[in-house]
């Protein structure tokens, strides 16, 4: 498949509360694994605080232990980490990104060619 930044396949896993792992909140941990915050991850996928951390909240009681790590104290000393489980599983739903993308690369393809305009020139 030609490199195509326009597409991409979203995954998303649901548990029996909605969803408990899709494209957007492996994108909010792997921020926070980065920015070190919550706060910050938030802000640079556009989003207040309050809804990252609710997301947060809602991955850490989705699993069998917290996703995330907060410690208290201000711009000082605070922040967010992903913990080992974290990490772990923000690995295992990017390599099954790739996996399904790999997989279904002829599947995407075809799609593409029947676009009424070329994902280069969709705005989206």
């Amino acid at each position: 498949m030609a490199d195509s930044p326009s597409l991409r396949l979203r995954l998303r896993l649901n548990g029996p509360q909605g969803i408990i792992l899709g494209p957007g909140r492996a994108d909010l941990l792997a921020l926070i694994a980065e920015t070190g915050s919550i706060a910050a991850a938030g802000r640079r996928m556009g989003m207040s605080y309050k809804r990252a951390w609710n997301l947060v909240e809602s991955l850490n009681a989705s699993f069998t232990a917290p996703l995330v790590e907060t410690a208290k104290g201000g711009a000082a000393h605070g922040g967010a980490r992903l913990t080992a489980l974290g990490e772990e599983l923000l690995a295992a739903y990017r390599a099954l990104e790739e996996a399904s993308q790999t997989a279904g690369a002829a599947a995407i393809q075809r799609i593409e060619s029947a676009l009424s305009v070329p994902p280069a020139q969709n705005p989206r």
